[in-house]
């Protein structure tokens, strides 16, 4: 005898296994050339994204990106050596990927679910970025860290908006003039530049789980 019986999904479950999107807004910049508000100079950040989304809660995000940074030293409050004055623009590049977690059990389904169709999110990755600056590019490893919000517009239609912080391990976001002013020589946790970024995004859901289970007798 066989049959075959369907089976409610758990409230660790996703209904969709995977989700694509566009994200696009404003980026900034923090180093040697702006040490205060990132979006002091504002430029554009694009990026395109692929998420699987393991249940609910957890979910591992593949994710390229573009931004134009700029800077200028005239605006800052510190004197650099040489009373030395420095500004430039620079597009960067960038792949990651980061895992995320969702505060609350995120989807659309039936009460007992506790499913939410909004929830805060946060995010941690690791990466590479290319910089190109004053006709040369440079790369660095990087560790972008989110916090965000998403809401479930439908089914399968979600939207987002994320605030990025990502450090890189290197010091050439800005260009060669501004590596190791202070004599202090770089290295992951010292004289390094961050850049920032605040995107909003829509991902649409794809990939439907099976809810159902064959049981022979």
């Amino acid at each position: 005898m066989s049959c075959v019986l369907p089976v409610a999904a758990t409230s660790q479950e996703a209904r969709y296994k995977w989700d694509i999107g566009v994200g696009a807004g404003m980026s900034g910049y923090v180093g040697d050339a702006n040490t205060g508000f990132p979006f002091r100079h504002p430029g554009a950040a694009v990026d395109i994204f692929c998420r699987y989304n393991i249940d609910s809660r957890w979910g591992v995000r593949t994710q390229a990106g573009l931004a134009t940074l700029s800077g200028n030293t005239a605006d800052m409050d510190n004197v650099l050596p040489g009373a030395m004055q420095y500004s430039f623009k620079s597009t960067v590049y960038d792949v990651s990927v980061r895992g995320e977690y969702n505060f609350f059990p995120y989807g659309i389904g039936e009460t007992y679910k506790r499913l939410r169709r909004w929830t805060p999110v946060l995010s941690l990755g690791i990466g590479a970025v290319l910089s190109g600056v004053d006709g040369k590019t440079f790369a660095a490893m990087e560790i972008p860290m989110g916090l965000g919000l998403k809401y479930k517009a439908s089914e399968r239609l979600n939207l987002a908006v994320e605030w990025t912080m990502t450090k890189t391990a290197g010091d050439h976001i800005d260009g060669e003039k501004l590596s190791d002013l202070y004599l202090i020589k770089s290295s992951f946790l010292k004289n390094t530049d961050w850049y920032s970024t605040i995107t909003v995004s829509v991902t649409y859901d794809f990939g439907e789980r099976c809810v159902v289970c064959n049981r022979k007798d």
